[in-house]
């Protein structure tokens, strides 16, 4: 059954991209938008993302059968605290968080029995923000995933499923603990690398910057704010995979010794190999026929 109304709390890039791609794929659904600007609300509109834009997140629930947060990971225990007496009874709300142990323990213990929480984490966006950027296409081809906790109702996890296959997302299934772990290391860590490598440099050095440089450190335009909560919500699976990856840069110094050119390239070529398979992959997985 679709959905009759869609609330999106924080219409930015995500949130506005959904909304434009749930009005291409559901043009009966209403949207309301849910945001602290007015001025992005009303470009949302404009833009057909939203159908209407509420400031007040009480007021912008009532009536949705689905309800999306799409603020940064450190507002969802807040958010859900305001608006768990508006929610219509059999509602299902998901999320679009980089973390997701800390949201669904919030909704756990926030949410009433009557609705439901299906955790979901869209691997689609870029270093951009505002709503100004959505895409209805943002999604498709992506990966969504789905971390059911032990009280998530099949029939609903089955619809927040059914949702993001309709944007053109790949669907796979994690514990909340195993996503966070896993995330910390290839889309966490990779952040924390890149504002590392710009933090290091001396102005001297970015002058002569290349396109090589500007590709490892892309991400790490991204809003700091919002960054800062993913990696402060996931701060012990980061210092887990940091002192790995300083195991392996030792290993690295250890290659820049004499005599150890050949070693060097055996090194090199292994994750350049490893690259390419991920690569293959990744292709397969978007071209599968």
């Amino acid at each position: 059954m679709p959905f009759r109304q869609l609330t999106i709390i924080g219409v930015g890039l995500l949130g506005g991209s959904i909304g434009l791609a749930v009005r291409a794929a559901m043009p009966a659904c209403r949207i309301i938008g849910c945001g602290h600007r007015q001025a992005s609300l009303d470009r949302a509109i404009d833009m057909g993302a939203i159908d209407e834009g509420r400031i007040d997140p009480t007021a912008a629930v009532v009536g949705s059968d689905l309800v999306i947060l799409c603020t940064p990971v450190g507002l969802f225990d807040s958010m859900l605290r305001k608006i768990a007496t508006s929610l219509t009874a059999g509602c299902i709300v998901t999320d679009v968080g980089s973390t997701k142990r800390s949201v669904a323990a919030a909704a756990q213990e926030i949410l009433p029995e009557s609705v439901d929480f299906v955790p979901s984490h869209p691997m689609s966006g870029s270093e951009k923000r505002g709503v100004e950027f959505a895409r209805a296409d943002l999604f498709r081809h992506g990966l969504c995933i789905l971390t059911p906790t032990a009280k998530t109702r099949p029939a609903a996890l089955t619809r927040i499923e059914e949702f993001w296959k309709m944007l053109g997302m790949r669907i796979t299934q994690l514990d909340p603990a195993t996503h966070d772990r896993l995330l910390g290391d290839v889309s966490h860590l990779p952040h924390l690398l890149a504002a590392a490598l710009l933090s290091m440099q001396e102005d001297a050095a970015l002058e002569l910057s290349g396109k090589g440089f500007l590709d490892a450190t892309r991400i790490a335009g991204g809003d700091g704010a919002l960054w800062r909560d993913i990696l402060v919500d996931n701060a012990d699976n980061l210092r887990s995979a940091v002192r790995r990856l300083q195991v392996e840069l030792a290993e690295v110094v250890s290659l820049l010794g004499p005599g150890q050119g050949e070693a060097m390239k055996d090194w090199l070529d292994a994750a350049a190999q490893r690259r390419q398979e991920l690569m293959q992959k990744k292709l397969r997985e978007l071209n599968p026929d």
